[in-house]
C-alpha cells in the first residue's frame, strides 16, 4: 500500500473515484499482512522519543476534550533558551490507560514508510494527503462523535476500532462555513469494527465516534485528503482574470449607483465568460496538479548537479506532474512543481518511467531513452533545480 497502484487496487480503482469519493462511507476488508512495515509500536515508541512533538502536534484528547499537555509533559529549555516540551513516558502511560486517546499529527513527515504511502494516495486521488496516527486502549471515546472537515481514508494497523457512523446533518459542511451541522440523533447508520488491515473510507461531514473495541491497544492511521470545493475554484478563476483591467480597477464605493452597476456588470461579464468554458475544471486540475511541489527532498551531497554516475538513483517528487508529447515540434513538455520543461522527444521514455514515482538509476533511465548517463544526468539535475525531482540513494 505505497505507490498509486496498489490504493487503486485496494480501494476499487476507478468506481472508486467516480462513485464512492466525496458521495459515502465504504468498508475495504483486509489482512494485517498487508500493512506490516507501515507503522509499529517501536516505530511509534522511536518517534515519541525523538522528535520535539509540540502540543497540539502531539496530543491526547479524552471525552470530546483535550488533555493538557502539562499532565504528560516537562517544558525543557536548553542553553540557546529554546523551549520545548518533552514527553513523560509514565504520566503518558496513566492517561493513556484512563481511557485518553494518543494523536500525532502529520506523522507522514517523520516516518517515511508512511510518508511513500501518503504520496502514492495523492498520486491515485489528486489532491494533497496528510496522516495521523491515533491510538486508545480503552471502550471510552476520545474524541466524542464528531465531524471532520476533509475526507478521510482510514487504516487500522493494529489491534481493531470500533466506529459509530451517524451520518451528515448538513452536506458538504466546509471548515469556514456560515452554519454548523447540527448534532445526530437516534442510533448509528453503521456500526463497524475494524481489524488490522482493514481499510474504512469517510467522507467529509460525516459524523462519527471511535474507540478502541473490547478496551485492547489499537493504533490507525488517518489519510486526510485536503478539499476542494466551488470556493476554491472560483478564487482560482479570479486568479486566471487578474490580467483583466475590471478586476484590477478600485471598487466604486463612492461612485453613483449606475458607475458601481457599470462596474459590477464588467465583473459578472469577466467571469460568466470564464465559467462558459466546457474545460473549465480540467484547466483548474491540470493546474492544481503541474504547480504542486509535493514532498520535495534535499539531493545532498550534490550541490552541484547530479553526477553522471550510472548507480545514482533518482525519482521525481511532485506527485502529479503532466507530460505532454509535442510531436510536430520534436518536443516533449514536463509541467511539474509550477515550472514547465522542454525537451527533445527522445527523452520521453526516461520522462515517463519518472512519472511513476519510483526511484530509478541513471543508468536504467539512459537505456530506456537510449541516452547516455552524462546527457540523463543533466536533464535530472534541471529537474532538481526546479525542485521536482531528487537523488534518493547511490551505490555504496
Amino acid at each position: 500500500m505505497l505507490d498509486a497502484a496498489s490504493w487503486a487496487a485496494r480501494l476499487g480503482g476507478e468506481s472508486f473515484l467516480t462513485q464512492t469519493l466525496h458521495r459515502s462511507y465504504a468498508v475495504f476488508p483486509g489482512k494485517a499482512a498487508a500493512v506490516v512495515g507501515l507503522l509499529s509500536w517501536d516505530d511509534l515508541n522511536a518517534i515519541l522519543a525523538t522528535q520535539r512533538l509540540e502540543p497540539p502536534r502531539l496530543r491526547l484528547s479524552l471525552d470530546g476534550e483535550a488533555v493538557p499537555h502539562s499532565r504528560y509533559t516537562v517544558p525543557m529549555t536548553n542553553r540557546r533558551a529554546v523551549t520545548w516540551h518533552r514527553t513523560l513516558p509514565a504520566d503518558l502511560h496513566a492517561q493513556l490507560a484512563g481511557g485518553a486517546s494518543l494523536v500525532v499529527d502529520s506523522i507522514d513527515t517523520m516516518h517515511p514508510p508512511i510518508g511513500s504511502a501518503a504520496e502514492g494516495l495523492e498520486r491515485f486521488v489528486g489532491t494533497p494527503v496528510q496522516v495521523n496516527a491515533y491510538a486508545s486502549w480503552t471502550e471510552r471515546e476520545g474524541f466524542g462523535t464528531h465531524w471532520d472537515d476533509h475526507d478521510v481514508v482510514v487504516v487500522q494497523m493494529h489491534g481493531s476500532k470500533r466506529w459509530k457512523l451517524y451520518g451528515s446533518t448538513r452536506t458538504a459542511p466546509t471548515f469556514r462555513d456560515l452554519e454548523a451541522p447540527e448534532e445526530p440523533q437516534g442510533e448509528p447508520l453503521a456500526d463497524l469494527v475494524l481489524t488490522a488491515g482493514d481499510v474504512l473510507y469517510l467522507p467529509r461531514g460525516c459524523w462519527h465516534a471511535v474507540s478502541a473495541d473490547q478496551g485492547t491497544e489499537s493504533l490507525h492511521l488517518t489519510f486526510g485528503l485536503v478539499t476542494h470545493t466551488g470556493a476554491e475554484l472560483l478564487s482560482w478563476v479570479v486568479d486566471q482574470l487578474r490580467s483583466r483591467l475590471a478586476l484590477r480597477l478600485d471598487v466604486p464605493r463612492f461612485g453613483s449607483p449606475p458607475e458601481q452597476a457599470a462596474f459590477v456588470g464588467e465583473l459578472r461579464e469577466a467571469l460568466a465568460v470564464e465559467l462558459a468554458d466546457p474545460d473549465l475544471v480540467c484547466r483548474w486540475a491540470e493546474s492544481m496538479d503541474t504547480t504542486h511541489f509535493g514532498r520535495a527532498v534535499p539531493s545532498l551531497p550534490y550541490v552541484n548537479g547530479v553526477p553522471a554516475r550510472a548507480e545514482v538513483s533518482v525519482r521525481l517528487t511532485a506527485p502529479r506532474a503532466r507530460l505532454t508529447e509535442n510531436r510536430s515540434e520534436g518536443t516533449v513538455t514536463l509541467a511539474a512543481a509550477g515550472t514547465e520543461w522542454d525537451f527533445t522527444q527522445q527523452a520521453t521514455p526516461m520522462l515517463r518511467a519518472l512519472l511513476t514515482g519510483q526511484p530509478a538509476t541513471l543508468g536504467s533511465l539512459a537505456a530506456t531513452a537510449d541516452l547516455e548517463v552524462k546527457d540523463v544526468a543533466s536533464l535530472v539535475s534541471v529537474l532538481v533545480e526546479g525542485q521536482a525531482a531528487s537523488v534518493v540513494r547511490t551505490a555504496l
